[in-house]
């Protein structure tokens, strides 16, 4: 695996952000001389148009899990394969409900400090997940890889040729 050190977007149309990222990323590892298949992503949180990245401080935590509280919002994540030349993308979309948020589940959450590193500040996969009322799509994208998505896109990877 190799990280990609290319400079991300956080302002845009969402999944304009979320693809235009993940081709920077795998754009950004790319090695003309060595034949392979390389896989960019990006997740990010939107709500009605605005992206939630990852909080800074347990003040931006505590107020991007408001904002978030209650509502339905997307998880957008960009996937783009490069195959020699070509490139292929596509973006995977997972619809996350919160509950309404109380004070003290608030605070007991940004206490964790499970959302530092986060997109939308919280992981659905750990304490995060008392958050959620309820998701509707894959799974696999809140939570890390949306691999059905990817295997879609890149039928090879399934098969390994």
């Amino acid at each position: 695996m190799r990280v990609s050190d290319a400079p991300e977007l956080g302002q845009g149309e969402p999944s304009a952000v979320a693809l235009e990222n993940a081709l920077r990323k795998a754009r950004g590892v790319r090695r003309a001389e060595e034949p392979e298949i390389i896989v960019g992503c990006d997740t990010i949180v939107a709500l009605d148009g605005r992206i939630y990245g990852k909080p800074a401080d347990e003040r931006a935590a505590a107020a991007t899990i408001s904002a978030l509280g209650g509502r339905t919002h997307e998880v957008i994540t960009g996937l783009a394969v490069l195959i020699g030349e070509e490139e292929r993308t596509t973006v995977a979309r997972t619809e996350v409900t919160f509950r309404a948020i109380e004070r003290q589940l608030l605070d007991w959450y940004v206490a964790t400090g499970e959302w530092r590193e986060r997109s939308g500040g919280y992981a659905i996969q750990g304490q995060g997940a008392k958050l959620v009322e309820a998701s509707r799509g894959e799974v696999e994208n809140v939570v890390g890889l949306p691999l059905a998505t990817l295997l879609r896109l890149c039928p090879e990877l399934a098969t390994g040729s």
